[in-house]
């Protein structure tokens, strides 16, 4: 009897940039309602479908509240999509709040960090708990840098699985993958083995970390789907968080100092990594003749702000209302991945 053709490998990633992960957040809360109808299923979430989730920063954070389950022996997640935007709806403002002293002692972010992290860390700690990476749902890469060792971090659920020296509180992993230089302090995590590390935002070498997640990909076995998958043997998601091509006029830039290029460096790094890695992408797709098994998504900011920390009721008001029509836009699109999603559930 000839064996039923394997299941295609199916990834979710998700770009760093801060409130503006409210984009592919909204575009998710559509995806999910999609295969909800279609499966007529409306418990159906998006940890359901995809068997490896991949996030930087933002993302990164979005990817451990998809798969969080709704306690230490439930096979099910705890937040549904629009749950998940809700930390950013709801906290937002509070997390992305200057205090007059802070602003005067941090000159803006250019002295010291420019927010408080108390505020982020106590919004992990409500929606994430004490909940371990190695309880989530589905295998991820979350992806860290460590400045002490100087070496990339990739926080992995199903190597925590196996060693307590990979395993970490899911918050700390949240806290460590948005340590955005100059925004936040660097984060200070140990493991569950009491090993520190020191690290900051991942989007500093992978904002898009869907090569990373490919990569990973091609190394792990996954139950009824290709041992150690090819290119062809995948479907991806990638999901940005605004096209951004803020620019740096020369007649300035080229007087620029140290303190003039921080911010500009950082935000021409994330913007040309993302773009890099999904044309590097697109590219291979085409290459195996499987072009409808990628699909890459980064929404216009349409009103909204490109500020990473604007979190003004207003912003967040346009980045909500973006995203959504973002997922309007490319309705035809999310139908087909539903479709391929599921036949490969």
């Amino acid at each position: 009897m000839p064996r039923a053709p394997k299941k295609l490998t199916r990834i979710l990633s998700i770009d760093g940039g801060g409130i503006r992960g409210i984009l592919p957040g909204q575009i998710l809360v559509d995806l999910e309602q999609i295969l909800q109808a279609k499966t007529q299923d409306p418990s159906a979430r998006i940890a359901d479908y995809f068997d490896l989730f991949a996030g930087t920063s933002t993302g990164g954070i979005l990817m451990c509240l998809y798969l969080c389950p709704e306690n230490p022996r439930s096979s099910r997640p705890r937040y549904s999509a629009k749950q998940a935007v809700d930390l950013y709806l709801e906290r937002g403002d509070e997390i992305f709040n200057v205090s007059v002293w802070q602003r005067i002692r941090s000159g803006g972010g250019l002295t010291d960090e420019k927010f408080d992290a108390d505020e982020l860390e106590r919004a992990l700690r409500d929606f994430m708990g004490s909940t371990r990476l190695s309880q989530l749902l589905k295998p991820c890469l979350i992806a860290a840098y460590n400045i002490e060792q100087r070496y990339p971090h990739f926080f992995t659920q199903h190597d925590a699985v196996k060693k307590p020296s990979y395993d970490f509180y899911l918050r700390d992993v949240a806290r460590a993958t948005s340590a955005a230089p100059t925004y936040f302090e660097a984060a200070r995590v140990s493991s569950m083995t009491q090993t520190a590390y020191a690290l900051v935002d991942g989007g500093l070498f992978a904002n898009n970390p869907a090569l990373c997640a490919y990569a990973e990909a091609q190394t792990m076995r996954f139950p009824k789907r290709s041992s150690h998958p090819t290119v062809k043997d995948m479907v991806v998601l990638s999901l940005g968080t605004g096209e951004i091509k803020k620019s740096y006029p020369y007649s300035s830039a080229k007087n620029w100092g140290l303190v003039e290029w921080v911010r500009p460096v950082i935000d021409i790094l994330m913007t040309a990594n993302s773009d890099t890695v999904s044309y590097e992408l697109k590219q291979m797709f085409e290459s195996v003749e499987r072009p409808d098994q990628f699909l890459r998504i980064d929404p216009s900011l349409g009103n909204a702000s490109p500020d990473m920390d604007n979190a003004s009721a207003q912003n967040l008001k346009a980045l909500q209302e973006a995203g959504e029509r973002s997922a309007a836009e490319h309705r035809k699109e999310l139908e087909a991945l539903a479709e391929l999603l599921i036949r490969n559930a």
